[in-house]
C-alpha cells in the first residue's frame, strides 16, 4: 500500500514546530507564542491534503499552545486571558482548516471538470477531422477557433495558417490568392464581400461554391449563442453535377463559369 506523506506532512510539521519552540524557549532564549505560525501550518496542511489533515494539525497546535502557556506562568494553571487566547486559536485554526480544505476541494473539482471538458473537446475535434464536411468555428470577433482537416484540404490551408486563428476575411482572401474559387478574378471581390456580409449577419441561406478543381461545396452559416459562427462546407459535387456528360466537359465548364459570373453580378446588385 502506498504511503501518503501529504496526509501526515501537516501534523508532523506542526509537532516539529512546537518541539522546536519549546526547546528554544527553555534552553536558548524566550520566544513569543507560536500560534500565528501554527495557523499558517494548518492552512498548508489543508491545502496539501484536505480538511482532515488540517484539523489534526489544528488539534496539535491547540494542545502545544496550551503547554506553551503553562510553561510561561510562575504557578501552574491558566488564567482567563490564557483560556481566551486558546479558544481564539482553536476557532481560528479549525476555521482555517475548514475554509482552506473546502477551497482545495472546489479547486480539485474545477480542475477535474476542466480536464474532462478538454478531453471532450479533443475527442470532438478528432471526430470532426474524420468527416468530409469542412467545419470552421468562429468566435465573436470572427476569428477561427477551430478549422477541421476537410476545410484545410479543400482550400489548401496549411496547419500553421489554420492554427494561427486567422479571421474569416483572411480565409476568404487565402482562397482567392490560391485560386480555389471557380470565378473570374474581377468578380472575386464582390463574392468575398457578399460572403462576409452573410457571415456577419448570421444568414443561414445555403449557397453552392464552385471550386477550381471541379468540386462543389454547399456553404451554410449558423449563428451561435455566444456570438460566434459555425461555417460548414458540405461536398455536393455528385448531387449538382451528376448529369454532366464527360464528352461535353469543356462546354459544361464554360456554362458553369457563365453561371458563376451571373451569380456574382446578382450578388453585387443585391448589395
Amino acid at each position: 500500500m502506498q504511503f501518503d506523506w501529504r496526509a501526515i506532512s501537516g501534523p508532523i510539521l506542526t509537532t516539529a514546530t512546537a518541539l522546536t519552540a519549546f526547546f528554544v524557549d527553555r534552553h536558548v532564549v524566550a520566544v513569543p507564542n507560536p500560534a500565528p505560525l501554527f495557523v499558517c501550518i494548518v492552512a498548508f496542511a489543508s491545502s496539501v491534503s484536505g480538511i482532515a489533515s488540517g484539523l489534526v494539525s489544528a488539534a496539535i497546535a491547540v494542545a502545544s499552545s496550551a503547554l506553551f502557556f503553562l510553561n510561561h506562568r510562575a504557578l501552574p494553571g491558566y488564567d482567563m486571558s490564557d483560556m481566551a487566547r486558546m479558544m481564539m486559536l482553536a476557532a481560528t485554526a479549525a476555521g482555517t482548516a475548514a475554509i482552506t480544505g473546502l477551497l482545495r476541494q472546489k479547486w480539485i473539482e474545477a480542475f477535474a471538470a476542466e480536464q474532462a471538458h478538454h478531453a471532450t473537446s479533443m475527442r470532438l475535434a478528432a471526430a470532426l477531422d474524420e468527416v468530409d464536411i469542412g467545419i470552421v468555428l468562429l468566435d465573436s470577433d470572427t476569428r477561427a477557433e477551430f478549422i477541421n482537416r476537410a476545410f484545410r484540404d479543400y482550400f489548401a490551408l496549411s496547419d500553421a495558417q489554420a492554427d494561427s486563428k486567422p479571421p474569416f476575411i483572411a480565409l476568404m482572401y487565402h482562397g482567392r490568392d490560391t485560386g480555389a474559387y471557380e470565378l473570374p478574378e474581377d468578380e472575386l471581390s464582390a463574392f468575398i464581400a457578399r460572403r462576409t456580409e452573410m457571415m456577419r449577419s448570421g444568414d443561414s441561406t445555403p449557397i453552392n461554391i464552385n471550386l477550381a478543381d471541379g468540386q462543389v461545396l454547399r456553404f451554410s452559416c449558423t449563428a451561435l449563442p455566444d456570438g460566434g459562427r459555425m461555417l460548414s462546407y458540405t461536398p455536393v459535387t455528385d448531387l449538382v453535377r451528376h448529369t454532366d456528360d464527360p464528352a461535353q466537359a469543356d462546354y459544361l465548364r464554360s456554362l458553369r463559369r457563365g453561371s458563376a459570373r451571373s451569380l456574382a453580378r446578382h450578388l453585387r446588385a443585391a448589395e
